[in-house]
C-alpha cells in the first residue's frame, strides 16, 4: 500500500480484513504519486528492494498492488516490475516482441503445493493491482466482495469469445475457435463462440451468468449491460487497456466497474503479438484445474512486460474439492477438477501428513476437462493425496 494515498490504504485493510491477510506480509510504502502515471526506475528500485526484503522473510509468492496510479515503471507495466523487477527487455521498442517468462502455460512440479510455488521455482512473484475509480475505494470493496463470493462455488456460466470487424485487435480469434472451444465442447465450461467479423452485433447486450467475455475492440459498448458471475474474467485486446483509471482508448478498470472479477490490458503500446495477451486456452485450464485468478492469469501471457493485471488475486472458482467416506466399506471418493486431460495422476496414502507416502494408485488419467470422482477401496489409512505423476 501507499501510505500518501489514503484510497490504498482504505483497500489494502479491506482486503488484509477480507482474506485474513498477516501482518507481516504487508508492506507500505510512502511516496507521492499525485496523479502521476509513470514511476521512474530510480524511485520504483528502493521500493522494490523494500517490498523483496518483506517477501524474502515471510515466503512471499505474489504481489496485490492497493493503489491505481502509477500503473507504470517507465516502459513496463508496474505489476510485471514488481513481479520480476525492471528490466528494459521486457519492454518495446516499439513494436517488436519482448523478454518471455517461464511461467507461461507452467504445470509446476508433482510435490504437492510447490506447484503453485511460482517466486520459489521460477524467481516470478505474481502481482495483481486492485484498481478503482479516482478518490473512491468502492469499485475495488465490491471486486473484493465477488472474490470472496466466489470461491469453490464450481460456477456453471456462459463464456463469449468476440470475433469483430476489428481485425486489428481480434488476432486471437483463431485461438478462440480452433484451440480454446475444441478443448472445451465435450463439457467443463460452456462457451459461446461469435464470429461477426462480416458485420453484425459487435459486442454482448443483456446477458446473464457470463463467466468469461474477451473481445476485440478500442471500446466494447453495453458491458454494463451484462450480469457477471463472481470469478468472471474480461478483456479486450487494445493497445491502451491497461491505462487506469482512464485511458483513450476502454480501460480495463470499465470491465470491474461492470461486474467482472478480474482483467488485463497493456500500459503502453504493445502491438498486436498474440503473446502479449491473454492466451485463452491456457487461461481457462489453468483456472478451472483450481487455481487462483491471479495464477492462471499471469501463466496466460507468455510476455507480460507491458501488461498490467487487475482484480481480486484470490477469487478461486474451482478451488475446492469433495470428499466422501463410506466407514462400512472402508471407500474413499475425492471430486475435483484439478486433473488435465493428457496428463497421469496417482493417488498416495500415508499414515501422517508429513508421510512416508505409498502409492495407492497410479496412470489415472482424464479424456477431458470435467469434475472427476475418484474411488479408493479398501482405504485404510488416515491420509491420502492426489497428485501429478
Amino acid at each position: 500500500m501507499n501510505d500518501n494515498d489514503p484510497i490504498s490504504v482504505a483497500i489494502a485493510d479491506r482486503y488484509v480484513q477480507a482474506r485474513s491477510i498477516p501482518a507481516r506480509n504487508v508492506v507500505r510504502f510512502a511516496f507521492d504519486a499525485g496523479t502521476n502515471t509513470t514511476m521512474t526506475v530510480g524511485v520504483f528500485n528502493p521500493l522494490k528492494a523494500q517490498a523483496d526484503a518483506i517477501g524474502a522473510d515471510a515466503g512471499l509468492q505474489a504481489w496485490l498492488i492497493t493503489w491505481t496510479r502509477p500503473y507504470r515503471v517507465d516502459c513496463m507495466s508496474i505489476g510485471t516490475a514488481f513481479a520480476v523487477g525492471y528490466d528494459a527487455g521486457f519492454c518495446s521498442t516499439p513494436c517488436n516482441a519482448t523478454t518471455s517468462l517461464r511461467s507461461y502455460d507452467d504445470e509446476g512440479v508433482t510435490d504437492g503445493g510447490a506447484a503453485h510455488r511460482l517466486w520459489d521455482r521460477l524467481r516470478v512473484r505474481p502481482t495483481m493491482m486492485l484498481a478503482t475509480t479516482p478518490n473512491d475505494a468502492g469499485v475495488a470493496f465490491a471486486t473484493i466482495a465477488r472474490g470472496l463470493a466466489s470461491d469453490d462455488t464450481f460456477p456453471t456460466g456462459e463464456g463469449y469469445f468476440y470475433r469483430t470487424t476489428d481485425s486489428a485487435r481480434s488476432v486471437r480469434f483463431s485461438e478462440f475457435r480452433f484451440n480454446t472451444l475444441p478443448q472445451w465442447a465435450d463439457g467443463g465450461l460452456s462457451l459461446t463462440y461469435v464470429d461477426s467479423s462480416m458485420g453484425g452485433p459487435q459486442a454482448l447486450v443483456d446477458a446473464g451468468s457470463v463467466l468469461f467475455y474477451f473481445q476485440g475492440l478500442a471500446s466494447v459498448p453495453s458491458i454494463d449491460t451484462n450480469q457477471y458471475l463472481p470469478g468472471a474474467v474480461a478483456d479486450h485486446l487494445t493497445s491502451y487497456g491497461g491505462q487506469v483509471p482512464t485511458s483513450g482508448q476502454m480501460s480495463i478498470l470499465r470491465w470491474l466497474e461492470a461486474g467482472a472479477t478480474a482483467s488485463y490490458g497493456t500500459v503502453v503500446e504493445p502491438c498486436n503479438y498474440t503473446s502479449k495477451f491473454p492466451n485463452t486456452t491456457v487461461l481457462l485450464s489453468h483456472y478451472y484445474r483450481g487455481e487462483p485468478i491471479i495464477e492462471a492469469y499471469w501463466k496466460s501471457v507468455s510476455m507480460p512486460g507491458e501488461g498490467l493485471f487487475i482484480g481480486e488475486p484470490l477469487a478461486r472458482p474451482w478451488g475446492g474439492h469433495q470428499t466422501g467416506w463410506s466407514a462400512s466399506t472402508r471407500t474413499l471418493t475425492l471430486t475435483t477438477t484439478m486433473m488435465k486431460p493428457g496428463l497421469r495422476y496417482a493417488i498416495d496414502s500415508a499414515p501422517t501428513r508429513t508421510g512416508p507416502w505409498t502409492r495407492v494408485q497410479t496412470n489415472l488419467t482424464v479424456m477431458r476437462h470435467q469434475r472427476a470422482t475418484l474411488t479408493v477401496t479398501g482405504a485404510m489409512e488416515a491420509f491420502y493425496r492426489l497428485r501429478r505423476e
